[in-house]
């Protein structure tokens, strides 16, 4: 059971570097960062964090396939990789759609491009060399000149059921996104087919205080939106410390092998330590 900590798409940039290094001092597996339309690049963000730690794992969560051309990827993730050995955590979706399509990224078959996106980025970076022409993914005997001796594992950020069992098929891992219910994750976890250290990473909001519902209510309807459930469906670890707590071990117990909380507000790792001392 693995306790992560994202740093928040609105925070600045720049406070990325002494957030890292305080959450590297903190008893914490995991750093996440994330990469939505208009924030912050997350292999960028990803590189910084390594750079500035040593021991944290650093979890892209999640970078977006239209966006990303498999052979580039997979240079980046390798660089990293080589750099960071055992520290790295690569995840990739869909991508939102309305962002997708802003961009002009959009894509015939999302299904299609995310499997054959990570089925080419995994197998690059184990220094295959590469020949696919699928739906959606064009490489003609492509190979990486370093490849990583230790390729970090791959995990699909997703959350649909035929997207749920595309990752149980050729992803290492699953991220779920902020707001699921403990009693989803089992159902989760059939749908992806659970193989054998598939690791399922779910992303839940912290926010620690006497005001903490009322100071999350924004965010709860936001994500309840994003959901398609109500604002009162969606779970999160707030209230005291030791409510947060018992929030973050429902989620372990329902089957997550990795929580990585988003704390929220202007200091946001007052409220991971919080929570911390409440376990």
């Amino acid at each position: 059971m693995r306790l992560g900590v994202m740093f928040d798409r609105d925070l600045a940039p720049e406070l990325l570097v002494p957030f890292a290094r305080e959450l590297d001092g903190l008893e914490v597996a995991d750093l996440w960062v994330v990469e939505d339309l208009g924030w912050t690049g997350a292999v960028s963000a990803a590189a910084t964090a390594l750079a500035v730690t040593e021991r944290l794992r650093v979890g892209i969560g999640i970078t977006p396939a239209p966006l990303r051309n498999p052979a580039l990827l997979a240079m980046e993730l390798a660089n990293l990789a080589r750099l960071h050995p055992g520290r790295l955590a690569a995840g990739i979706g869909h991508g939102v759609q309305d962002w997708m399509r802003q961009v002009g990224a959009a894509v015939p078959s999302p299904l299609a491009l995310l499997e054959e996106t990570i089925t080419s980025v995994r197998a690059l970076l184990r220094g295959e060399t590469v020949t696919l022409h699928g739906r959606a993914v064009h490489l003609d005997g492509v190979s990486l000149v370093h490849p990583p001796a230790e390729p970090p594992p791959v995990l699909a950020g997703v959350v649909s059921p035929r997207s749920l069992a595309l990752s149980g098929r050729v992803a290492q891992g699953t991220i779920v996104p902020e707001g699921l219910r403990p009693d989803r994750l089992p159902a989760i976890l059939e749908q992806i087919g659970a193989p054998e250290g598939h690791e399922l990473v779910a992303f839940t909001f912290l926010c620690v205080g006497d005001d903490a519902r009322e100071v999350m209510r924004p965010a709860a309807e936001g994500q309840a939106a994003f959901l398609d459930v109500t604002p009162e469906e969606v779970v999160m670890a707030v209230g005291s410390p030791e409510e947060a707590a018992a929030q973050v071990r429902e989620l372990w117990e329902a089957g997550a092998t990795t929580v990585a909380v988003r704390p929220m507000g202007a200091d946001p790792l007052s409220h991971v330590r919080k929570l911390l001392a409440a376990f």
